[in-house]
């Protein structure tokens, strides 16, 4: 079976081709123009998708060999991320299916994230605790089967991403911001400032709302204007930060370790990428002795792969979907997620 798949939730637009179980083709088009805006612009990034995605299917199945009308499955976001960001992919994904006469399939993007895993050589095994981590989203999960998902704890206020993006502007290091602070924060001491660590009263949520507003209150206490704080200051700000940020995220995935039975662990969402949260969950599977799976970078932000992957999935458990299908930009009752 020859599956395409469309990703184009937010800034990135992407393509791929998956044949016989196989990875032939993910192509990823990145939208560099919202440095210049310290954050994605939708209208932009509607803009950047419409130019975009039909150049990248092209493409993808010109290295492929395959032939438009040799796809069997045609599979895209229809959400949660950006309204206008996915009706561009959702809608020119309905229509390549319905001028081939194939089965479409809407994804939902998390769940595109939480099965990523089995984009690798190595992959998860039922059930596994999954700690998803974006921009968006932060979801401590336990994943029994394909359609099977038991939401253990989430966010209740920022994403671990969007906190990393904010904290990121306020120490004047640009866009993206998890990429910005684990630059900086390198080879750094984290202790120069001790950052709170939130409680919620559901063990097994998450809180960045305080964290970032103390960092703010820290940088207006110590020099005023952000603008004032010293480089190497910085540097310190953004260690210390990252590191509450990762503990919290730690602590609470050791907790469902403790307390549910999990064959394996993985760790799946564009913060995944940083290298010391990578880090921290190798330790954690090794003190447990639980199989590890961290997808690798082309696999952790968004990509078309894991959308490819999952619409195959739920194709296989012969769930059945109309053209009429509309996006949503938030999550709601189209998930497994439970």
């Amino acid at each position: 079976m020859n599956i395409l798949g469309i990703e184009s939730s937010c800034d990135e637009t992407s393509v791929a081709i998956i044949s016989e179980g196989k990875l032939l083709s993910n192509l990823i088009s990145s939208q560099d123009i919202h440095k210049v805006f310290g954050g994605v612009v939708p209208e932009l990034s509607s803009r950047a998708h419409l130019q975009m995605l039909l150049p990248l299917v092209k493409k993808s199945l010109n290295e492929t060999g395959i032939l438009p009308n040799q796809i069997d499955l045609v599979c895209a976001t229809a959400g949660p991320g950006l309204i206008g960001a996915l009706l561009v992919g959702l809608t020119f994904a309905k229509a390549f299916a319905y001028s081939i006469g194939k089965p479409f399939v809407p994804v939902n993007h998390i769940e595109g994230h939480i099965f990523s895993g089995f984009l690798m050589e190595e992959k998860p095994e039922f059930p596994y605790l999954c700690l998803v981590v974006s921009g968006g989203h932060t979801l401590l999960l336990l994943v029994e089967g394909d359609t099977e998902i038991k939401k253990l704890g989430s966010t209740i206020d920022d994403a671990a991403g969007e906190a990393f993006d904010k904290v990121s502007k306020m120490l004047g290091l640009g866009y993206p911001g998890g990429q910005k602070i684990q630059e900086t924060a390198m080879n750094q001491r984290s202790d120069f400032v001790d950052f709170p660590i939130a409680q919620c009263k559901n063990e097994f949520d998450f809180s960045f709302s305080g964290l970032k507003t103390a960092v703010l209150r820290f940088i207006q206490k110590e020099y005023g204007d952000p603008a004032k704080i010293p480089i190497k200051d910085a540097a310190l700000i953004a260690a210390s930060f990252q590191k509450a940020a990762i503990e919290a995220l730690i602590k609470k995935t050791e907790k469902a370790i403790l307390k549910y039975k999990i064959s394996s662990l993985s760790l799946v969402g564009g913060v995944a990428a940083n290298e010391l949260l990578r880090n921290e969950f190798k330790k954690l599977s090794i003190k447990y002795k639980k199989k590890l799976v961290i997808p690798s970078l082309q696999f952790c932000g968004d990509n078309a792969a894991m959308i490819a992957y999952r619409g195959s999935k739920l194709n296989e458990a012969n769930i059945k979907y109309n053209l009429d299908f509309n996006a949503f930009p938030s999550m709601n009752d189209y998930s497994f997620i439970k």
